[in-house]
């Protein structure tokens, strides 16, 4: 416990040093041609980490095919400046969708149901400026009209729940969580980001959220996962208070297994992956892989 308590109490250096000694990331500049289950990147700027390291899970074509819809979920919950990491860095999104109008999608869409003001956390994260300049459409997450029911088929605690009809309705859906704390789970990751593609995340709340984070992993699974971890929360989520609040570790995983990219993040601020409820369920349950020994990870140092 004592090595716990060091590490959540840790500061701005000693968060980098433990970042660098969990061995999610080393040092390599060689392009493989192995395709990984995992990539784990570090030392660059959010969009060209992002260009670097999709090549090693085959390009972005592989996810994105000509005339298909995409989604893109980010963090994008908060009214607060990209400084503060409690949204995804807006430059990783404004790659993201510039590589899919690139690969031939026809429609780009981002979206969040947002906890502050909707109009004001779009503008003011900088996500809806760098949407715009790439080519995407940004949507309204925070109209009940928008969100259609479903049936959680293997949800032990969520079996019902309101969707929003993009991610029913596009071809491809990218999540895109910053990397941060959360007061309730302990992480805020690619699964606890799903809450904010779903109508009643209250229910969630009142009802074993670990339990129904893992849920409703068996409904929806991203096509891709990009973990922005540019700027880390390390404590006040999912919020944040102050730039203080913040680590810039100037990295980013991504995979197309969902719990695999929560389990190598949940390390990345010093849980072990069994400790979070949420990513050790979803794994018991087989939705993704959690272990993170059973995968290939490409490491990569800018």
């Amino acid at each position: 416990m004592r090595r716990r308590e060091f590490i959540k109490k840790t500061s701005l250096s000693v968060a980098a040093a433990h970042f660098a000694s969990i061995n999610i990331l080393a040092k390599s500049k060689t392009i493989q041609t192995q395709l990984y289950d995992l990539v784990a990147i570090k030392g660059g700027g959010p969009d060209e980490m992002f260009a670097r390291a999709i090549q090693d899970l085959g390009g972005i074509k592989k996810f994105v095919k000509p005339n298909q819809s995409v989604v893109v979920k980010p963090n994008m919950g908060w009214d607060v400046p990209p400084e503060r990491a409690a949204n995804a860095n807006p430059k990783l999104i404004g790659e993201i969708v510039k590589q899919c109008k690139s690969a031939g999608a026809q429609k780009v869409y981002v979206f969040d149901h947002t906890c502050d003001e909707w109009q004001r956390a779009y503008s003011n994260s900088g996500i809806e400026r760098e949407v715009e300049e790439n080519g995407g459409t940004m949507v309204p997450g925070n109209f009940e009209r928008y969100y259609q029911d479903v049936t959680i088929n293997f949800g032990r605690r969520l079996s019902e729940s309101k969707v929003h009809e993009l991610i029913l309705e596009s071809d491809v859906f990218i999540n895109v969580p910053v990397l941060k704390h959360h007061g309730s789970t302990q992480v805020s990751l690619g699964m606890k980001n799903n809450m904010g593609i779903v109508w009643d995340r209250g229910y969630w709340h009142r009802n074993d959220l670990h339990q129904c984070i893992a849920d409703f992993a068996s409904f929806k699974k991203p096509n891709l996962t990009v973990i922005d971890c540019y700027n880390a929360l390390k404590r006040n989520g999912p919020r944040g208070v102050s730039e203080a609040d913040v680590v810039n570790m100037k990295a980013q995983i991504i995979s197309a297994d969902i719990v695999a990219a929560d389990a190598a993040a949940a390390k990345m601020l010093g849980r072990e992956p069994d400790d979070i409820g949420h990513i050790r369920i979803a794994g018991e349950a087989n939705l993704g892989q959690a272990d993170l020994t059973k995968l290939s990870i490409s490491r990569l140092n800018l």
